[in-house]
């Protein structure tokens, strides 16, 4: 994943305005504030409110969290 250091850096979650991080995966953008996270597909933010995922359910589909 090459998400440019600088674009992480400006972005913010687009329902709160909080800060976001990018997953140890990257493979997503997490905003602690409103527990969730935003996918990261072909290299690109999906920051529409409306396909966050809620933190659980994106930990839950972890390969590492199936045991």
């Amino acid at each position: 994943m090459a998400l440019n250091p600088e674009l992480l850096q400006i972005l913010v979650c687009p329902r709160c305005k909080a800060d976001i991080e990018l997953t140890p995966e990257e493979d997503g953008l997490i905003c602690r504030a409103c527990g969730v996270a935003y996918p990261i597909v072909d290299d690109i933010p999906v920051m529409l409110v409306e396909e966050a995922i809620p933190l659980n359910e994106w930990e839950e589909k972890r390969p590492s969290a199936k045991k």
